[in-house]
């Protein structure tokens, strides 16, 4: 009798086993699953193209600094199925037009090593000022940041990003100027957001590129 309840308790020992085991590579897969998000695609070294690329169209980018203190959530958030999220590492630039004028920043962040997302914040006195600027920024930032491949892109809704930047800024003023959001989702496997809000009496033109 000993010997037959020793192995029923080795059987249910086993099967308690294989079930924890079964369920541990779902919490890695998971995890390695948001690693390789971080991992792919563009870096925070990125921002030396973007530089170079601007530096061109005489629109000069700042050095990045780290935002380590309880603001990175001003710098950094992105929405994920309607909820705010945060990120571990932030780094912000300014941006500076050839009149000397700053016209906003662009924002990196994710963690320490890789980031996921990557924001442009351009704020001007009206929607129509210097829109070859805003258009250029947004481009490079597309190109550099998701790939050079929007002609390429046959399920894209728009023949250019400028053709795109320009359906939302008719949308924002057929909508009565009210804040608006416009979203492509099929270029890379990328989520690129343009958002138009009104800011104390001037205008704030956002791209971000989401992992």
């Amino acid at each position: 009798m000993n010997k037959i309840i020793l192995i029923s308790l080795l059987v249910v020992i086993g099967i308690i086993i294989s079930a924890s085991l079964l369920l541990i590579p779902n919490n890695e897969s998971a995890e390695s699953q948001s690693q390789l998000i971080y991992d792919d695609g563009f870096t925070y070294y990125d921002i030396e193209k973007i530089q170079n690329t601007l530096a061109q169209q005489n629109i000069f980018v700042s050095s990045p600094t780290a935002i380590t203190d309880s603001t990175i959530d001003q710098y950094c958030t992105y929405f994920q199925k309607g909820l705010p999220r945060s990120v571990e590492y932030c780094t912000t630039t300014v941006v500076v037009n050839i009149e000397g004028d700053t016209i906003g920043n662009i924002n990196i962040g994710g963690n320490t090593q890789s980031p996921i997302l990557a924001i442009a914040n351009l704020e001007s006195a009206t929607l129509e000022s210097n829109p070859e600027e805003t258009v250029t920024i947004f481009e490079t930032m597309i190109e550099t940041l998701v790939c050079d491949c929007w002609d390429e892109e046959k399920s894209t809704d728009y023949e250019s990003p400028s053709a795109w930047i320009d359906d939302v800024k008719k949308f924002y003023y057929d909508s009565g100027q009210r804040s608006i959001k416009s979203k492509i989702d099929n270029l890379a496997d990328y989520e690129i957001f343009l958002e138009i809000t009104n800011n104390d009496g001037s205008i704030l033109q956002t791209l971000i590129i989401l992992k």
